[in-house]
């Protein structure tokens, strides 16, 4: 069953959306937060004044009364005067009932000589009362509704509304120019990106921006770079690969048409030409079976089969093989297992394949009178078991070493030099023994030229070896 397309990109919320909401919501919450803070010190500031002022207006209310002979608070005029403020006059006569409006507790602090500085609810509203004793067992009492307190706190809530507004602006604005900032170098990162994948290999990016962001562009560089290099390499491959399928072509067809011409007519020229164009076909057939094995391996359906395997057999077995064959090319060969077996489970015949693809690498490379080793055993300490290819050849160095599993990097440093194949065999070799639950590592060996291994775990499920 096909697999859904994703969802096309423009619908989702873009990055510099994103932080500018985040941010706004930030500034928004903050805003509210000590706007909440603001408006409760600015009430309980308002109250506060209001309540020194009216305690200063109950102050003049009894030195008025008391010059008056304590009959003048209640003149009209006084009255007046406090009612256009929205005070409430209340005089407390010793000796006579207090008006209904004036709270007992009152009344009986101010006939006890102190003054009075509390807030009630009087007729279901609260008020601000302030109260002075007037040495004579009564006094006057100022009532003022709270909410000419809010009244008053009216101005500065503006002032707190405005400066809360031009923060949350503000807020909005910062966010908008750092969602542009940091939005910027993604965007050309993705536009690079974009490119890459129509082929261009020329993109270079700046690294700007925060470090993380910097960092993506300086990956994409560097993966520029790789690809550039890759591809380079591909096309050397197939280069090499397409010269070492039209060198046997070639000396088919020739021998091929040179029988049908009827110029070669003896029977013993018959014979050579047919033995030639045999081997040229088995080398053309070995090097197309490397190739679609290495193109497969990456698929689902390259097979596996996973059986207890003796490697210090198998070692044995490909030793017999190849020793005639190293001997007809004048070269030595040895094989180096231990006494015992050495059981695994892995796949023989993969194993093998392996085997016989580092023997005619290095029967390649091995002048006459050289060896060629080919060993199996247990590392110390690694818990995993190898198989190895030895030889006595020119030898590897250290930078080959780091590519000599790679398609085509050696044919690549060495076409023209000395004999070398088209490095689709170490590439197999590598990616077999990757499919095994092992590893291919390359070095020195002790006959002079280079060591080839393959580790592999006892059991591919229970103890994978990790990829270096």
């Amino acid at each position: 069953m096909p697999e859904p397309s994703p969802a096309p990109l423009s619908f989702r919320p873009t990055l510099a959306a994103r932080m500018i909401l985040v941010t706004v919501l930030v500034a928004l919450v903050s805003v509210l937060v000590t706007g909440l803070a603001l408006l409760g010190l600015v009430r309980g500031a308002a109250e506060h004044q209001a309540r020194v002022t009216l305690g200063r207006q109950a102050d003049v209310a009894v030195e008025v009364g008391e010059r008056g002979q304590r009959a003048r608070p209640s003149r009209p005029g006084l009255r007046v005067v406090l009612a256009r403020q929205g005070i409430e006059l209340i005089v407390i006569r010793p000796g006579r009932a207090a008006p209904a409006r004036a709270d007992p507790a009152d009344v009986a602090e101010l006939a006890a000589g102190r003054p009075v500085s509390a807030a009630r609810e009087v007729a279901g509203q609260r008020v601000l009362v302030e109260g002075r004793p007037d040495g004579a067992g009564g006094g006057v009492l100022l009532h003022q509704p709270a909410g000419v307190a809010d009244q008053q706190a009216g101005g500065p809530r503006r002032r707190l509304a405005v400066a809360a507004a031009l923060g949350l602006a503000g807020g909005a604005l910062a966010g908008v120019v750092a969602a542009r900032r940091l939005a910027r170098p993604l965007q050309r990162a993705a536009a690079a990106a974009h490119r890459l994948s129509t082929g261009a290999r020329d993109v270079r990016l700046d690294p700007e921006g925060p470090a993380e962001v910097a960092e993506v562009a300086d990956a994409l560089n560097r993966l520029t770079a790789a690809l550039a290099s890759s591809e380079g390499r591909q096309r050397q491959f197939l280069l090499s690969v397409s010269h070492e399928l039209r060198t046997p072509l070639t000396a088919v067809r020739g021998y091929a048409e040179a029988l049908a011409d009827g110029v070669i007519a003896s029977p013993d020229d018959v014979l050579r030409t047919g033995a030639t164009m045999r081997a040229e076909a088995g080398r053309l057939e070995r090097l197309v079976s490397d190739l679609l094995d290495l193109a497969r391996l990456g698929a689902d359906d390259f097979r596996v089969d996973l059986a207890p395997v003796d490697l210090a057999a198998l070692v044995r077995t490909a030793g017999a093989v190849w020793r005639d064959r190293c001997g007809r090319e004048g070269v030595e060969l040895r094989v180096e297992v231990p006494d015992g077996a050495l059981v695994v489970t892995t796949d023989a015949t993969r194993v093998r394949q392996i085997l016989d693809g580092l023997a005619e690498n290095a029967l390649r490379v091995t002048p006459s009178g050289a060896p060629i080793v080919l060993a199996a055993g247990w590392p110390d300490g690694s818990g995993a078991a190898f198989v190895e290819v030895r030889d006595g050849g020119p030898g590897l160095t250290p930078d080959d070493l780091s590519v000599a599993f790679e398609p085509g990097a050696l044919h690549e440093r060495y076409r023209g030099v000395r004999t070398v194949g088209t490095g689709v065999g170490l590439a197999l070799v590598a990616r077999l023994a990757a499919r095994l639950g092992g590893r291919a590592v390359a070095g020195a060996a002790a006959e002079g030229g280079a060591r080839f291994a393959v580790l592999l775990p006892a059991s591919p499920d229970r103890h994978p070896l990790p990829r270096s």
